[in-house]
């Protein structure tokens, strides 16, 4: 994968959806101009969702996903309509394709209100259009189109462009907590789960956030930060560091200068900091023997000593000073039931799009289960999780008189 590539995370992503051998997978591939999906009379051809990272005019980087048929049967059918029913949670476009010779089918209606109740920005694309006596008009929320004349893919397309349209209220990752010329200092220790040659995720968008910000960005690894902050003329606006190597850092960056860590920025940029907060005062509450869940939002290759798997897990006992019950997750099977935990201790979720995160915290929310993530919980075990915060004072707010 190209380096200048856009991640996947950033990326618009777009689910179709609809009954079984309604043309989901032929119009995908017209919308795409790509046989992205595999495309036959059978029913149930199509058997998990299956995704793609691509760039579609006059979107830009996007990530096509083709799901399963939501009237499938049987007991493996049941499965295939649950993974369906999970992309809803990270899509920021629906297509609900459906047979325009049909209309809406009382499957079709199920999924709409489905949809709708997530608040799921959505079209209703009426497929086989072209096999009408004449082509209708399409109505509010709703386009005719075929995918065998291509025949109204070009509006849909453009359609698609206007209903992904987020505008420019996200959060930055650092950028908006800094200023022009800042010079701030990155201490990313060299990840070995990180692909050979490259930074990990969360360091090369805090980079390119910085650089955004008309700031200055300077990359060192933790042993050489003491002697680089000697050779600086004037004190950097702010360190970030990689919460691994956090109590060094911090033991080597005077009191006077700004600290945070990459883990912490990323909760406040996929909005659940706060949250994130208030989960790791759990660390101190959980009774012996309670269930964690270490979620990652990425599947990677494990190394020996793994910080998911292996370090937090053993820092926490060693933190609470009493054993727990470790549960792993990976990818996009987040648990719908997660009455079994009494902590959710997430990744960074560098990897995952701002729809599943929120997904995933609102279930966290409405189960009454607390969430914090990887950083801030390392931060808080080593008490220096209100230095890290200082530069979100409102938040240093939440942990009370300084510790």
């Amino acid at each position: 994968m190209s380096l200048n590539l856009t991640p996947t995370a950033n990326r618009v992503h777009i689910g179709f959806f609809g009954r079984r051998n309604v043309g989901k997978s032929s119009l995908l591939n017209a919308v795409t101009g790509q046989d992205l999906a595999v495309v036959s009379d059978v029913l149930g051809t199509t058997t998990d969702p299956v995704q793609k990272a691509m760039e579609l005019l006059p979107l830009g980087p996007v990530v096509i996903i083709d799901t399963p048929g939501l009237d499938d049967v049987g007991s493996l059918g049941e499965k295939r309509v649950k993974k369906a029913r999970q992309v809803l949670n990270r899509v920021d476009v629906a297509v609900l394709v459906a047979e325009a010779g049909l209309g809406l089918t009382p499957v079709d209606l199920e999924l709409l209100e489905l949809i709708r109740s997530k608040g799921v920005p959505h079209v209703v694309a009426y497929n086989k259009s072209d096999l009408l006596a004449s082509f209708p008009d399409s109505g509010p929320g709703e386009i005719h189109v075929s995918a065998t004349s291509q025949r109204g893919v070009r509006e849909l397309k453009e359609l698609l462009a206007t209903l992904a349209e987020t505008g420019d209220n996200k959060l930055k990752i650092v950028g908006d907590v800094i200023h022009p010329t800042d010079l701030v200092v990155l201490v990313t220790p060299i990840d070995k789960a990180a692909p050979k040659g490259r930074l990990i995720l969360p360091q090369q968008q805090t980079i390119r956030d910085i650089l955004e910000a008309d700031a200055a960005a300077v990359v060192v690894k933790e042993h050489e930060l003491r002697e680089v902050l000697g050779r600086l003329a004037q004190p950097p606006a702010l360190v970030i560091t990689d919460s691994q190597v956090l109590a060094r850092v911090s033991a080597d960056t005077p009191p006077t200068v700004p600290l945070t860590t990459f883990s912490i920025l990323f909760a406040r940029h996929k909005g659940y900091l706060t949250d994130a907060v208030v989960g790791a005062g759990t660390l101190d509450r959980l009774p012996a023997g309670a269930n964690i869940l270490m979620a990652e939002g990425c599947t990677h290759h494990r190394q020996c000593d793994d910080i998911g798997t292996v370090k937090l897990p053993r820092w926490i006992r060693n933190y609470a000073g009493q054993d727990f019950t470790f549960s792993f997750m990976a990818g996009g099977d987040f648990p719908e039931d997660l009455s079994p935990y009494g902590l959710i201790v997430h990744c960074g979720a560098c990897s995952l799009n701002d729809r599943e995160v929120h997904y995933r915290r609102k279930c966290a929310q409405d189960q009454g289960v607390p969430m914090t993530n990887y950083g801030t919980a390392i931060a808080h075990m080593q008490g220096l999780l209100y230095r890290c915060l200082e530069v979100f004072p409102h938040l240093q707010a939440l942990l009370g008189e300084e510790r």
